[in-house]
């Protein structure tokens, strides 16, 4: 028995060493990087329905993390509300050659958005940065063209800001859970939005990643394949606010008790484009109003959203 007891010992010792070498290494070596393979992809042309539609995209995934109102600029920001990612900075995307995206190829900017590796040093950019694997191709060509046009916001300002400090649980799950995507070898259309079930979940999923927030956490979100996620829209993501306080995203899925399930369509669409609460207050921080959707793509998310698996999860909004 005794024996027994020694080597149980023993070997609960040796794996603690064995767990204790890992996290040092992990710690240690921070966040991984991977082979570069930029494809070959001819320059974007930038032509004015592009730039428009690239804007108003980037004013929904881009602005809030990397427009900085003291710049008035695309200059970059400090990401308060992920904490447990770790002090995250969120880079210059102006066209500034030294500290933004100036010297970028056009081939460059698609790699980096479609896999999430940096094209000039490797790195892997954590789950907080979207990878837009799933968005046609027509999108990020828009997109890369806004980030090429004359818009003020985009144009070069010089700001370096201090190099991100990610926790260990980022260095960690970049290690063993969220890797990068491969590029797409075929080709990916515009949804068709004739259809509006598929144009909902193209505008849901792929184009703007509400799911991420509204899921049960960044950490266990699936960016390859978003519905099995966990909690799928049931929200209870606790997301962090400039006050310091983290609320929790709300419960997007149809049920009726705890979720939108008896929203109308009108209240959804005041919500979503307006921040304007069936019960009356307006939504917080950080989900802002999306003006910019259309109604037609908002009851397009709207007739999506009624379609996911119903979770019953109540939130308190404390408000």
């Amino acid at each position: 028995m005794k024996k027994i007891l020694k080597y149980l010992l023993v070997l609960v010792l040796v794996a603690a060493l064995a767990v204790g070498a890992a996290a040092g290494f992990i710690a240690l070596r921070g966040i991984p990087s991977y082979e570069v393979n930029v494809p070959e992809i001819p320059k974007v042309e930038v032509t004015p329905a592009r730039v428009e539609k690239g804007a108003k995209m980037a004013a929904m995934l881009c602005r809030h993390c990397h427009f900085d109102p003291k710049t008035n600029a695309m200059s970059g920001i400090n990401m308060v509300e992920i904490p447990e990612f770790g002090r995250i900075n969120a880079r210059n995307i102006t066209n500034d050659p030294q500290s933004g995206i100036g010297k970028w190829t056009d081939a460059q900017l698609i790699y980096f958005l479609r896999t999430g590796i940096h094209p000039m040093s490797g790195k892997y950019v954590p789950p907080y940065m979207p990878k837009l694997i799933h968005m046609a191709d027509e999108d990020i060509y828009s997109i890369v063209a806004y980030l090429r046009s004359d818009k003020p916001e985009i144009q070069a300002h010089h700001a370096e800001l201090s190099e991100s400090k990610p926790s260990f649980l980022t260095k960690f799950l970049t290690t063993v859970a969220f890797k990068p995507f491969d590029f797409p070898t075929q080709p990916i259309p515009l949804p068709d939005t004739t259809n509006q079930l598929e144009w909902g979940k193209y505008i849901t999923l792929y184009q703007l990643e509400c799911y991420t927030c509204h899921s049960k956490s960044f950490e266990t979100m699936n960016m390859l394949e978003p519905d099995k996620s966990e909690g799928f829209f049931g929200g209870g993501n606790m997301i962090g606010t400039p006050d310091g306080t983290r609320i929790a995203s709300p419960n997007l899925t149809p049920d009726e008790e705890t979720g939108i399930g008896k929203w109308t369509e009108e209240q959804f669409v005041n919500a979503v484009k307006y921040g304007l609460h069936p019960s009356g207050p307006a939504l917080r921080y950080p989900m802002l109003p999306y003006a910019q959707l259309s109604d037609e793509e908002a009851k397009a998310i709207f007739a999506y959203l009624k379609t996911v698996p119903k979770i019953k999860n109540r939130i308190d909004r404390g408000v």
